[in-house]
């Protein structure tokens, strides 16, 4: 018997005689996810040059994101937020990585350099993705020597 099931915040499982094999998000997938949970950013991606290179994506996304709340359109900002705790939570090695030094740290650097506190963004956030934010700061305060390192 097979059954197939996902939550929004764990990896698609499928059950085989009562074994569970759980799919991690890859690489290839980052994109299609990026503009299921943002189909604002579409136009922006489709006229980029970059679309092979995943971290410049990140910074044009975080470019968009400061767009959107900058102009109080932030409906999409809960369906963004679950994307980055379903990164952390279910990808593998390096989508976990890009969702905090690509997407997390792109926030806090774009959002940094403009009149936007990129604070403001933490309210949005789940706890996985917080805790990153979190670990971030403590990085770039020095208070710890990598990233993620303070968390368990």
């Amino acid at each position: 018997m097979v059954e197939v099931g996902s939550s929004n915040l764990l990896p698609p499982t499928i059950v085989y005689n009562k074994y569970v094999v759980e799919f991690m998000i890859i690489k290839e997938q980052i994109a299609i996810k990026l503009l299921e949970a943002c189909p604002s950013f579409k136009e922006k991606y489709d006229a980029s040059d970059s679309k092979d290179l995943d971290y410049v994506i990140a910074g044009k996304f975080a470019y968009h994101l400061l767009e959107l709340y900058k102009s109080k359109k932030l409906d999409e900002f809960s369906k963004i937020a679950q994307l980055i705790e379903e990164l952390h939570i279910s990808g593998d090695g390096y989508v976990k990585e890009y969702a905090t030094i690509g997407i997390l740290e792109s926030i806090q650097n774009v959002w940094g350099h403009s009149e936007t506190d990129p604070e403001k963004f933490t309210e949005f956030l789940l706890p996985v993705s917080l805790k990153y934010w979190n670990s971030l700061n403590k990085f770039w305060n020095g208070e710890i020597p990598v990233v993620g390192s303070d968390i368990e």
